[in-house]
């Protein structure tokens, strides 16, 4: 689709480089700029436990680096940084995330660039915006923007996600200034920069949980994985095997198909739960009430009656069962670095027709 671009990444971590596989998936060619003088980009190094030590690739780097060409530069020697500049003046974009400063000193910033490229678009990733020099941690923003304050229980007290999830956001917020600044080239011919950083990628995330402040000054705290509107939704059930169940009822007609199948019928007259609202502030006496009638059941059986009548209910699984569902199939992408055989999800899921 886009296989007439070049994109230069002089990205590392995850966000600037999920960027960088974006482009690559959807047919570009992307180059890939890393620090000669560290072995290139900081999480061939971010290795579990269990991979080997002695491969300059791991997991973590593999999951957002896939059909890039690799160069391996000093961008403080002149010479190096000559080989970007005739890159640059061939391509179409360049990704960057550099420390706060760093991009000048290494004479890669946009105004640079822009000199030997006028049409080039210059993709920023930055912690706090340009004017703030603090570099920028995952769990520290999870943190200050009000993440980590929702997520977990009342036992547990505050968690991260486990995964970089401003990153995340902030690598689709880029992906879409990007288009459009492709889009703008294709009718005025002119390039362009585009930032964003990673601190309003995580308050533009906010969504209602941010309105409800705004607007109602509440201020969510942790509960798990249960609504605040509706019961049972976000319960979860052991079953025979051992396995578990997780309920997203959200009518009484469901709640009523619900206690059918697994059994429990007697529950359907409970004043306790006739309604909604009553099974919220009834909740903790709803869930000991339904958990041995889900042990009744092995999960399997238990999936395949809720879908057919269109239950909402879902299996909690591990990565092993997620992967080893056919849906997963589709979405890996395999390719041999330095030798070793990597594997990752697809970052581009949407299909155009």
């Amino acid at each position: 689709m886009l296989s007439n671009l070049i994109v230069i990444e002089l990205a590392s971590v995850l966000a600037g480089p999920d960027v960088g596989m974006f482009f690559s998936e959807l047919g570009a060619k992307v180059i890939k700029i890393e620090n000669k003088l560290t072995g290139g980009d900081v999480t061939r190094n971010w290795k579990l436990s269990s991979e080997p030590t002695e491969n300059n690739v791991s997991a973590y780097f593999s999951s957002v680096n896939w059909n890039k060409e690799y160069l391996f530069l000093n961008l403080s020697l002149k010479e190096d940084q000559e080989q970007v500049y005739e890159l640059v003046k061939t391509a179409d974009i360049v990704i960057a995330n550099f420390k706060p400063g760093d991009d000048k000193k290494l004479g890669m910033n946009y105004e640079k660039l822009k000199s030997y490229n006028p049409k080039i678009i210059f993709g920023e990733i930055n912690g706090y915006g340009e004017s703030n020099k603090r570099a920028a941690y995952d769990v520290v923003l999870q943190a200050e923007t009000g993440f980590m304050s929702m997520n977990g229980t009342p036992e547990s007290g505050p968690i991260k996600m486990p995964i970089a999830l401003i990153d995340v956001l902030a690598a689709h917020q880029l992906k879409e200034g990007l288009l459009l600044a492709l889009l703008q080239k294709e009718k005025t011919g002119k390039g362009s920069k585009v930032e964003v950083s990673l601190y309003d990628s995580a308050l533009a995330s906010l969504k209602n949980q941010a309105t409800n402040w705004l607007m109602n000054k509440h201020i969510p705290r942790p509960i798990g994985s249960l609504h605040p509107n509706i019961a049972p939704y976000g319960e979860t059930f052991t079953t025979k095997d051992n396995k578990t169940i997780v309920l997203a009822i959200g009518s009484d007609n469901q709640f009523i198909k619900l206690l059918e199948i697994i059994g429990a019928k007697k529950l359907i007259e409970n004043p306790l739960y006739k309604s909604n609202q009553l099974r919220v502030k009834n909740r903790n006496q709803l869930d000991n009430d339904l958990t041995p009638y889900f042990k009744n059941f092995n999960r399997a059986e238990l999936m395949e009656q809720f879908i057919e009548i269109n239950i909402p209910v879902g299996a909690l699984n591990n990565m092993k069962e997620v992967f080893e569902n056919d849906a997963s199939k589709d979405l890996i992408l395999e390719e041999e670095i330095d030798g070793i055989k990597t594997r990752r999800v697809k970052t581009v899921i949407f299909k155009i027709s």
